[in-house]
């Protein structure tokens, strides 16, 4: 995906597999500029991407988006595939042990793995969902596992289970009546003598998630599921001296009028290089190092989008957050947050002075989200293995074992009506019906022949 967010977790991944010594080519729009020093790390980057305006989505609805992304998606895909760059490295014969991808809607790209005869692994970014689940037969009811495109919690009501199993069902019949055959023609153009998408698509050795049950919904997870949320995240390092002598002045730290009534100082990711009438306790910076400041004691809050990303580190760092969703998995990660008590969601589109003013109040000085967030560090923090070194060695183990076949569940050598138990119960109510009517043929001719030997004996 061309996004930044989505850059840092497979550059971390590709990063952590290079240390190890293994040699890692790394495609994405993005470029590593201070590659590691062990292994061999190779960019092979996508130019031209095309940059989204999140906002744009903020309030649309849920339903109404898989046109959207059918379009962009496959676009998307289709550059990757043509991309000069790319299709250097296609034509090129060289040898991988194994091929990761990133699970989010680019299926076509299933295909490199064909292509080089390797191993699929993929990347979630955004943990279980239902674009992974289907793939490697694990089971997401959606009586409590609300879909990541909406803001539900798992606590639904009726009418919101109701609308979570709609969006379920009808997300499902676009990715296999409009979505999955279009990736399939992507594919076919590209890698002409691959299997059918039907089968690639159900192929991956295992899953990588960026997810663990701190932040994410504690959820089913079949054996090649693994969680690696947080492995992203890095010891902090020392500050940019301008920044320490900002942060460690800061005896209380924390849109522009709200800020300027704070007693805290603010610091504000901004791309211009000012605000009018910007009040004195706000710096600006187009770039910040966001783990670090986290890591620094004197952080008390953290106002965010509320993409993954940001929930994790948050929470691995232990700062209450105000979150501002806009789009894609952030509204039902600002849903998380605030069920599990970490911080509170406000709506961009109907953000108020007086409402932003009220809630950074609440949360910088009500304890109660500092403790909690606390200890849902504690939570991500206590971990037999280091994420990153979980993700490394799962991914060695596909290596080692072709692919580890014995990690696949036998769901995903049903099809979907026998998945769905449909045949067994069109079974059992064939034979119910069968009986029913059996017994009544049975019943109504000894009625019969009751009434006729009551007749004969009137006669007699």
């Amino acid at each position: 995906m061309a996004a930044p967010s989505h850059y840092f977790l497979g550059n971390a991944l590709a990063r952590g597999l290079a240390e190890v010594g293994h040699d890692v080519t790394m495609v994405s729009p993005f470029e590593e500029k201070n590659p590691p020093k062990k292994g061999k790390y190779r960019s092979v980057i996508l130019t031209e991407r095309r940059k989204l305006n999140m906002f744009d989505m903020e309030r649309m609805n849920p339903f109404l988006i898989f046109p959207f992304f059918n379009i962009m998606f496959n676009e998307f895909t289709q550059k990757t595939l043509e991309h000069p760059n790319f299709q250097k490295m296609l034509k090129s014969n060289e040898y991988f042990d194994a091929v990761i991808i990133e699970q989010f809607n680019n299926d076509a790209l299933k295909g490199i793995a064909h292509h080089f005869n390797a191993p699929l692994i993929l990347f979630s970014t955004i943990g279980a969902n239902s674009w992974v689940n289907p793939l490697v037969g694990n089971p997401s009811p959606p009586s409590y596992i609300p879909d990541a495109l909406l803001s539900y919690r798992p606590d639904m009501t009726l009418i919101q289970r109701v609308v979570n199993w709609s969006f379920t069902v009808f997300s499902e019949l676009n990715r296999q009546l409009f979505f999955f055959p279009e990736q399939n023609k992507i594919m076919k153009e590209h890698f002409p003598h691959a299997p059918d998408l039907s089968i690639l698509n159900y192929n991956a050795s295992i899953v990588l998630l960026n997810s663990h049950e701190s932040t994410n919904q504690p959820v089913p997870h079949v054996p090649n599921m693994i969680d690696i949320g947080g492995f992203h995240v890095n010891p902090p390092k020392e500050l940019p001296e301008d920044l320490k002598d900002y942060m460690d002045s800061a005896k209380e730290e924390a849109i522009l009028k709200a800020f300027g009534k704070l007693k805290q100082k603010v610091l504000w990711k901004w791309d211009e290089e000012d605000i009018p009438e910007k009040p004195v306790n706000i710096k600006l910076g187009k770039w910040f190092p966001q783990q670090d400041i986290l890591a620094h004691p004197n952080t008390k809050l953290f106002i965010t989008h509320g993409g993954l990303l940001s929930t994790i580190e948050t929470v691995y760092h232990g700062v209450p957050v105000l979150t501002v969703p806009i789009g894609g998995d952030q509204k039902l990660n600002a849903a998380r947050a605030e069920m599990n008590g970490i911080g509170i969601s406000l709506s961009f589109s109907t953000l108020t002075e007086e409402k932003f003013s009220d809630t950074l109040n609440k949360l910088l000085n009500n304890p109660k989200y500092r403790d909690t967030v606390k200890k849902r560090s504690a939570f991500l923090r206590d971990r037999p293995v280091k994420p990153l070194d979980l993700a490394i060695y799962w991914t060695e183990f596909v290596i080692r074992h072709s692919g580890a076949p014995h990690l696949r569940v036998a769901a995903l050598d049903l099809s979907w009506y026998q998945y769905l138990l449909l045949d067994v119960l069109l079974f059992v109510a064939f034979v119910s019906v069968g009986s029913i009517i059996i017994l009544h043929i049975i019943v109504k001719g000894i009625f019969c022949a009751s009434k006729r030997n009551t007749e004969k004996v009137k006669k007699n």
